[in-house]
C-alpha cells in the first residue's frame, strides 16, 4: 500500500488484484477439476484481500475485478478451448453452501463483517492499548462505543467503521451481568427493541434517560424517576415488560 494513499482510493487495492492474477498464470497450467478450482478460490483467491478488507473499505470496481477473476477461472479452468457458460448465477455461487451456493465469498459482506468486527472489539475490549487511542480521539458515547464522527474535515478510517454502529448495534442484544455497563432506556435487553422505543411517551416523562440499569434499581426495586407521578395504567405497561 503507498505511503500516504488514501483509504477510500481505488489504487490503494491494485497490488492485490495483481496478486489474484499471479496466482492464475500458475494455476492456469494445470488442469483442475470443477471441485479442485472451487478449492483453490475458496482457500488461496479468497484469502488474499482479508488483511486489506480488514482495515479498509472495499470499492465496487475492485469488487467487480475479483469476482471476474474468480468467476472466469471457476467456469473456464485454463482458459483454454471455446468460452464455456457459466452454468449458475454469480448471485448464487457467492451464497453459502446451506443455501445452495459454492461457499465462495461474498466481497461485499465480508468488508462490511470485517469492519463491524472492530466496533465489537472496541465494545469488548476492556484495556487495549488501541481503545484507549480511539476514545481519547473520537471521545466516548455510552459505555460500548465512540462518539459519532461528524466534523467535516474528518474523513479518516474510523469514520467509515464508526458509521456502521447502528446497523450492528440493532442486530445485537444485550446479556445483562452486573448491568453497570447497560443503560436502562436505550439498550437493547428486553424485547427486540430500546425501551425508548416500546415506550416513548413513558420515556419522554423520565429524568434518568441516559441511566444505567444499576443506577435505576435497589433492593427494593426500581428506582425511576418522572416529572410526574405515572397513572396506573402506564405503571402496568411497563411493568408488564421489564423484569
Amino acid at each position: 500500500m503507498p505511503l500516504g494513499a488514501k483509504s477510500k482510493s481505488v489504487n490503494i487495492w491494485n497490488f492485490v488484484v495483481e496478486r489474484c492474477e499471479k496466482k492464475l498464470v500458475n494455476w492456469r497450467s494445470q488442469y483442475l477439476s470443477l471441485g479442485g478450482r472451487v478449492t483453490l478460490i475458496n482457500s488461496v483467491l479468497d484469502a488474499m484481500p482479508i488483511y486489506m478488507m480488514s482495515l479498509f473499505p472495499i470499492h465496487g470496481k475492485i469488487i467487480k475485478k475479483l469476482d471476474a477473476i474468480r468467476r472466469n477461472f471457476l467456469w473456464q479452468g485454463n482458459g483454454e478451448g471455446e468460452k464455456k457458460h457459466h452454468l449458475v448465477k454469480w448471485e448464487v455461487v457467492i451464497t453459502s453452501k446451506k443455501e445452495g451456493g459454492l461457499g465462495i465469498k461474498n466481497l461485499k459482506a465480508q468488508n462490511k463483517s470485517l469492519l463491524l468486527k472492530w466496533l465489537w472489539s472496541l465494545a469488548a475490549d476492556k484495556q487495549g492499548l488501541w481503545k484507549k487511542i480511539i476514545i481519547a480521539r473520537y471521545g466516548r458515547e455510552g459505555p460500548w462505543t465512540t462518539q459519532a464522527v461528524k466534523t467535516p474535515y474528518e474523513r479518516g478510517l474510523w469514520r467509515t467503521i464508526r458509521n456502521q454502529w447502528p446497523k450492528m448495534w440493532g442486530n445485537s442484544m444485550i446479556k445483562v451481568g452486573n448491568s453497570r455497563k447497560t443503560m436502562f432506556w436505550n439498550d437493547i435487553w428486553v424485547g427486540q427493541t430500546p425501551l425508548r422505543q416500546q415506550f416513548p411517551d413513558i420515556y419522554n416523562l423520565n429524568q434518568q434517560k441516559i441511566a444505567t440499569i444499576s443506577e435505576v434499581k435497589n433492593a427494593q426495586g426500581w428506582n425511576l424517576s418522572f416529572r410526574r407521578l405515572l397513572n396506573d395504567w402506564e405503571v402496568e405497561r411497563i411493568s408488564s415488560t421489564v423484569p
